[in-house]
């Protein structure tokens, strides 16, 4: 199983500065939360451990923002010496289409839909900073593969 850190990290490396294509912390925490939702309904299993909660913007893995929060709305710099080895072929896969699919979505338009979504309208009626469930989010994946 990959690390919370090791998902945010082979997703800044799809990135291209050179086109104005970045990613900011608050993107990357969809690009995230996707990449989960997605394994939980195609897999059964989560991609990475950590929770993800429903914070005012969204869901997020709180180790993954306080990693990159220095960087405030700006771009994150690709990470340099990234060991590709341990991302399987399955993992691989998936990151890419998660990407292919939303990392072509601005921050705020990827905060807008998870906004709409229902693990982060659920968790986050209660309170802030809710754990969105993996039970919830493995719900909401399926059905909207089937759709």
């Amino acid at each position: 199983m990959l690390s919370a850190r090791q998902v945010a990290d082979y997703f800044l490396t799809l990135a291209d500065p050179d086109v104005g294509d970045e990613i900011s912390n608050l993107k990357l925490q969809k690009l995230c939360y996707y990449a989960q939702g997605f394994s939980l309904a195609l897999n059964d299993t989560p991609l990475f451990m950590e929770p993800i909660v429903a914070w005012q913007h969204g869901p997020v893995v709180e180790s993954i923002y306080h990693a990159f929060k220095i960087y405030g709305s700006q771009g994150i710099p690709c990470p340099v010496g990234l060991d590709f080895s341990v991302y399987d072929e399955d993992d691989r896969e998936l990151l890419n289409e998660v990407y292919d699919e939303y990392g072509q979505f601005s921050a705020w338009k990827l905060r807008n839909m998870t906004h709409e979504e229902a693990p982060w309208r659920n968790a986050d009626k209660s309170g802030a900073n809710n754990v969105i469930s993996q039970s919830a989010m493995k719900k909401f994946f399926k059905r909207r593969l089937k759709d």
